[in-house]
């Protein structure tokens, strides 16, 4: 089908690129014309085991053979045995499966605000932070703080109630917002209802909001403050969780433990499964009939998510992040060091990595990406300043080394430009 064709058909809610994937083979891809990419996109953040592995392929297709699907209103073992994987490599009781990161975050979003009503809450708030992204519900939409996903989605001005917004990093700005929420106004006390903040949602590294890690003293106030006041603290690991940063969590490197957090992406390899992981009181919070999902964690993604989860152990995973994002991130900075005219900071963790374009250039971080497509690169913006680096968990050292060469040449190419 051509690129008309499909546009006459789908709707144009993507700014696609003008090339049609074909096939992919661990970390490239292969377009219809026969070009070959390396690809440091992996779905976003998602092909963790990179394109057609033998282990995820197996998997999925003996349980394609199986039995592929079953309603939750019976048990299922292979969700049994992922929820147990889950909760055994990370700080939570009990998992509740959807099919994306923004259900997961829907959980969520419901899981604070019952388990605020259990303490007699009637007007419960979540805080989430500024440049915050939380996927496209009207609920996760709302809760990431872009105005730009905001726009003709409203009603009378507002999203969804019962959301604010601090600004990220800024202890500060947090301790504000929880204060403006901590206590019932007058008017709500005279009706008989009771405001406090639910939860506290935030990303432990942000991810569309510019490759932006955490500061340890901002979570740890956080934390604080959630259990000051009773608050959930979650955390969403949609995108930095499942190894990406180099630990299997992204809050294990800012000495936080959640009472619940969110994963997906990475969780079943490109297969779509989410997952919300919850301890304590907040794991009992919903009772039956109060969430659900027909094919969140049905036998066919677990058994993605249990081939992944298997991998992380047999091929060590996350020491191949931490050597590869360490290759990564030193190649990137000399890049930067090189072209001090263009580039301005490398930051973020493990194989989750951005380049910040200056501000002072005209050029943003989508016409690098293009310019790196045309030499092979598959990379991904962050934002209108900032080239991301994603690639599959298992990239080599000598992939590593093939995308730092083609992204030198991208970059000495538009300072070339803008030297005439």
């Amino acid at each position: 089908m051509s690129i008309d064709a499909f546009n006459s058909k789908v709707m144009t809610t993507y700014g696609r690129y003008p090339v049609t994937m074909s096939s992919g083979s661990g970390c490239t891809l292969t377009d219809t014309s026969g070009k070959v990419y390396l690809d440091f996109v992996a779905g976003i953040a998602t092909c963790a085991l990179g394109h057609a592995d033998p282990t995820l392929a197996a998997a999925v297709t003996k349980q394609m053979q199986t039995m592929h699907h079953t309603s939750n209103l019976y048990y299922s073992a292979g969700q049994g045995n992922l929820a147990a994987w889950l909760v055994a490599n990370s700080p939570a009781d009990k998992v509740f499966f959807a099919n994306s990161g923004a259900e997961a975050n829907e959980a969520a979003f419901k899981l604070a605000r019952k388990h605020a009503s259990l303490r007699g809450v009637t007007d419960p708030v979540i805080i989430t932070a500024g440049s915050s992204f939380h996927g496209r519900t009207l609920a996760a939409v709302t809760a990431t703080a872009q105005p730009k996903y905001h726009q003709g989605f409203s009603y009378g001005g507002k999203m969804v109630p019962g959301f604010s917004h601090c600004v990220y990093n800024d202890v500060s700005s947090l301790r504000s917002v929880f204060k403006k929420h901590s206590s019932t106004p007058l008017r709500h006390k005279l009706l008989g209802r009771k405001r406090r903040v639910a939860a506290v949602l935030l990303e432990s590294l942000q991810g569309e909001g510019g490759i932006r890690p955490g500061d340890k003293d901002f979570f740890e106030e956080a934390r604080r403050l959630c259990d000051e006041h009773g608050a959930l603290l979650i955390c969403d690991e949609v995108q930095v969780g499942m190894g990406r940063s180099g630990k299997l969590w992204g809050f294990e490197n800012l000495g936080v433990v959640p009472d619940a957090f969110t994963t997906a992406k990475a969780l079943g390899g490109g297969v779509p499964i989410g997952a919300m992981c919850a301890r304590g009181e907040a794991a009992e919070a919903l009772g039956p009939g109060e969430h659900a999902t027909t094919y969140g964690g049905n036998p066919l993604a677990c058994a993605a998510g249990l081939a992944v989860a298997g991998e992380f152990s047999r091929r060590d995973i996350l020491g191949n992040v931490v050597e590869r994002g360490e290759q990564l991130k030193s190649g990137l900075q000399a890049i930067v060091d090189a072209n001090p005219a263009v580039l301005s900071e490398v930051r973020g963790w493990g194989l989750l990595v951005g380049v910040e374009i200056k501000d002072s250039v005209p050029a943003t971080a989508a016409q690098v990406v293009s310019k790196a497509m045309d030499k092979g690169l598959l990379l991904v913006p962050a934002g209108v300043k900032v080239v991301r680096f994603v690639p599959p968990l298992v990239v080599s050292e000598e992939e590593v080394g093939k995308a730092l060469d083609m992204f030198r040449e991208s970059v000495e190419e538009l300072a070339k430009e803008m030297e005439k």
